[in-house]
């Protein structure tokens, strides 16, 4: 899976239990809804995604990108 799609899966599942949570807990949870879509306007504007840095950190590469990284020259490989 690549880092967009995860970001965009992400993104609709806390949409989604908002919405759940909104409905059955407490009215108070659709401000949960207002902060996700806050956060997708601000990332489509400015390319800062919080979500996307903790997926990158986890080992989610974006699409396009090399499916093993070029080993650098004189680097040792792990011991397995």
């Amino acid at each position: 899976m690549t880092l967009e799609r995860a970001v965009t899966l992400f993104a609709g599942f806390m949409v989604l239990l908002s919405l759940a949570l909104t409905r059955w807990v407490n009215p108070a949870w659709v401000w949960l809804t207002v902060f996700v879509g806050f956060n997708l306007m601000q990332s489509s504007i400015t390319g800062f995604c919080p979500a996307a840095m903790v997926m990158r950190r986890l080992g989610l590469r974006p699409a396009g990108a090399p499916a093993n990284p070029p080993v650098q020259a004189g680097a040792v490989p792990p011991r397995l």
